[in-house]
């Protein structure tokens, strides 16, 4: 997987107000990553990415949720989100790299 694109590894960051609250707290984003993408993936990307110090990297499956279409329905693709710690005194800002 090493020879991924760095854009298909991270899907997009995930701008919540639970995201934000521990950002602030404990200096920790997250984002949504590819199925396939494995820890050290995550890892390189951002580090590449955004040009800071990965401490950490939490992953989980969040289970894909049923939704209805008229009178039928389906379910959402699982999708998998990564919680990456950053070192003490670094910061990844969004605003920057939208335009990249």
């Amino acid at each position: 997987m090493m020879t991924k694109d760095l854009h298909a590894v991270l899907v997009r960051p995930l701008l919540t107000e639970r995201g934000t609250n521990i950002q602030e707290k404990y200096n920790q984003y997250l984002f949504e990553t590819s199925p396939e993408a494995t820890k050290t993936d995550i890892k390189i990307a951002i580090e590449k990415m955004f040009k800071v110090s990965v401490e950490k990297v939490h992953t989980m499956i969040i289970p894909g949720k049923y939704r209805r279409y008229g009178k039928g329905g389906g379910m959402l693709a699982d999708w998998k989100k990564a919680i990456v710690t950053v070192a003490k005194g670094q910061k990844i800002d969004f605003a920057q790299q939208s335009g990249s």
